[in-house]
């Protein structure tokens, strides 16, 4: 028996880790292909398009965290990242030396992120205790009222002009402004918070906040504070938004109420519903097609003969294409798309 015993555990050992036959190989594959994509990639994909879609992914996840697993659609997230975007620049450096304050990176960096933080909850705080249409209309005002404030305010926003010429600090001796680092920058921090969601949503945390999102009266009566477990949730997802706006500024290089306007505030909605609400990939996914739509659709308008200004038409008509076939976005066409095929092996 003791024989046998060691035998099973050095078999074991040359099987090597349990967790290496979970993988699924296209996850694999797909970690190989954004670790080594700028081998084979010019800086105008790994910036203007991976870049893009990691930014705006990472906004659209926190959405996706709030509507997914706690039921509540806010359509401030793209404020409080453009609100982290003010804060670099206004701590840090830009071109507008009259207004910012010039202080060092690991000085703003982390205040920046705390005030958009704080600002996120606090619009959380205001919602929380409203569900359906009314969260959707409290966070759209506040959103719009972050737009005309950043817009009409010239003694700390900058008005109209916004700032401009904001760049990454040099740390480590590396310019995080170039097409490269900035891209693996992205893609480090959009894989910290897609696993950080992933471990919340598991967590006892995140399980209580389903809970509260499928039956808050039920779990208020099981002694669960659900304002508390929401403005959590908020903050939370406020972080994740906050990191996407300090990559937001440093890509572009410039902040401007229109970052916060209406339109993008929509957009993420748009991101967010088109990748699916239901895995934090989702989010992700709906950035790229998004970002590569917004990039092409000039070209394919204007190759068809139209006016290469109604690229918006053709991310709409992709956007009710892929809702009217898919209600809950790209993953749910993927998994349909398995389901057939497992029932094709099957049989």
């Amino acid at each position: 028996m003791a024989g046998s015993e060691e035998r099973d555990g050095y078999a074991r050992r040359r099987a090597g880790p349990r967790w290496l036959g979970r993988v699924p190989p296209a996850l694999c594959l797909l970690v190989l292909f954004l670790l080594f994509l700028p081998a084979f990639s010019n800086t105008f994909v790994q910036q203007q398009i991976f870049g893009w879609s990691f930014v705006l992914g990472l906004i659209a996840l926190s959405l996706m965290f709030l509507a997914g697993y706690g039921g509540m659609v806010s359509l401030v997230q793209m404020s409080v990242a453009a609100c982290a975007a003010y804060m670099i620049a206004i701590f840090g450096q830009s071109a507008v030396a009259d207004i910012s304050l010039g202080w060092p990176w690991w000085l703003y960096l982390p205040m920046a992120l705390t005030i958009a933080t704080v600002f996120g909850t606090l619009s959380g705080a205001l919602a929380v205790r409203t569900e359906g249409i009314y969260t959707i209309m409290i966070t759209l005002a506040i959103a719009s009222a972050f737009f005309y404030f950043t817009r009409q305010n010239y003694t700390l926003f900058n008005g109209f002009s916004g700032f401009n010429a904001v760049r990454p600090p040099p740390v480590f001796g590396v310019d995080w402004s170039a097409a490269t680092p900035f891209y693996y920058l992205s893609l480090a921090l959009a894989s910290l918070a897609y696993c950080a969601v992933l471990y919340v949503s598991r967590s006892p945390f995140g399980l209580a906040l389903q809970g509260v999102r499928d039956n808050p009266r039920r779990m208020a009566a099981l002694g669960f504070n659900v304002p508390a477990h929401r403005i959590a949730a908020y903050a939370f997802a406020s972080f994740i938004a906050a990191i996407a706006g300090v990559l937001l500024v440093w890509l572009n290089g410039q902040i401007s109420p229109g970052t916060a306007g209406v339109g993008p505030v929509i957009d993420i909605l748009v991101i967010a519903v088109v990748g699916g609400l239901a895995h934090p990939i989702g989010p992700f996914i709906g950035a790229l097609i998004y970002v590569l739509l917004r990039t092409f659709a000039l070209d394919v308008l204007a190759g068809v003969g139209l006016d290469p200004q109604r690229f918006q038409l053709l991310i709409g008509l992709g956007f009710l294409a892929i809702v009217f076939f898919s209600p809950d976005g790209v993953l749910e066409l993927w998994q349909r798309w398995r389901t057939r095929l497992r029932q094709a092996e099957d049989s």
